[in-house]
């Protein structure tokens, strides 16, 4: 709009530069005041246009706020504090603005963390700005980003400081991550940083056996039990293939892995599933929290979400709505992973 505004106010300069030039005449000078008053309301209407749009806007958006719900902020430790101490885990995550699910996932893991290295302060970071200024400003609550939960842990003094990503794989995130803590590493005597959720064989074997366990009601032979990640275009996302695999060799045939970005895509499983004799299908996300890609693209209403797309497709369609964080086997791995990278400092 600001572009437009712009074109015709230049345009209205020219009309009255054409009109002085050369000793215009009368005429002249009169049918350029008639092109700047045309110019003028036209400038006007669309300023209005412009006001009314972002008024509908802003309504639109306090409105979809008034039914935003997604829980209690105030039950859930945002772990931002000081006086932490020389040793400190710092727990880094991508963030969610669900509050209940970032309080059952990323919550449960920083207590899990903190109840198994009790001598150790568990702080938290989230790389998502977006979701540290919608909470903020949504819930009033203050979220570190990794760079403030870094310097909060300068200025505390903090000597050894363990990274504790919650990653699920050692992708683009993971390596920015890595790459921001080399700046830090003159701040601190000791640092290191641990690996992602799914790194070793055992971890997958670790996590297929979770999720498993966690859905066994579900699989009597006639449900597809379809887990949703997010995907990315590095070359981690064969996770998700290898996922696949360590879930058929344990002979788990109605379990299905796919992705919101990459692939396997909702397309592909569909594929998949089709091949079996299903009459339902149920939907849980393969992330740490169920957050927005849980909620919208998985279980929404939309016409492209999963739910959506199994259901015209003739399934009865279940929702779980429950991130990986919810599950004490899950946690344990992160711990163990922490473990490892404590153990790296001795």
């Amino acid at each position: 709009m600001k572009k437009m505004l712009m074109t015709m106010t230049a345009l209205t300069l020219s009309a009255l530069m054409l009109a002085g030039c050369g000793g215009s005449s009368a005429k002249e000078t009169e049918k350029a005041a008639e092109t700047a008053a045309a110019t003028e309301a036209v400038t006007e209407a669309a300023e209005t246009e412009a006001a009314e749009t972002e008024a509908a806007e802003t309504e639109a958006a306090q409105e979809d706020e008034e039914n935003y719900n997604t829980g209690d902020a105030s039950l859930d430790d945002p772990r931002n504090q000081d006086e932490i101490g020389e040793d400190e885990i710092l727990v880094v995550s991508f963030g969610t603005s669900f509050n209940d699910s970032r309080r059952m996932t990323i919550g449960a893991i920083e207590s899990t963390l903190a109840e198994s290295f009790p001598d150790w302060s568990v702080r938290r970071g989230f790389t998502s700005q977006i979701i540290i200024d919608h909470v903020k400003s949504r819930d009033g609550v203050a979220i570190d980003n990794v760079g403030e939960a870094l310097d909060r842990a300068v200025n505390n003094n903090v000597k050894r400081l363990v990274v504790v990503p919650t990653h699920l794989m050692n992708g683009f995130e993971y390596t920015d991550l890595s790459e921001e803590l080399s700046t830090y590493a003159d701040a601190f005597e000791q640092i290191a940083i641990s690996e992602p959720l799914l790194t070793s064989d055992e971890d997958f074997s670790a996590v297929a056996d979770a999720i498993v366990s966690a859905t066994a009601e579900y699989d009597d032979g006639e449900t597809a039990i379809v887990f949703m990640g997010h995907g990315t275009e590095a070359d981690s996302n064969g996770v998700y293939d290898k996922m696949q695999s360590v879930l058929a060799g344990k002979g788990c045939d109605h379990y299905f892995i796919g992705t919101v970005e990459a692939t396997p895509s909702v397309e592909d499983v569909l594929a998949k599933v089709q091949e079996g004799d299903y009459k339902r299908v149920v939907l849980e996300p393969l992330m740490v929290v169920a957050g927005d890609h849980a909620n919208n693209d998985m279980a929404g209403d939309e016409e492209d979400s999963w739910k959506t797309i199994f259901t015209k497709a003739g399934y009865e369609v279940v929702p779980v709505l429950r991130g990986l964080g919810e599950l004490e086997e899950i946690r344990d791995i992160y711990v163990a992973h922490a473990q490892a990278a404590l153990d790296s400092l001795q």
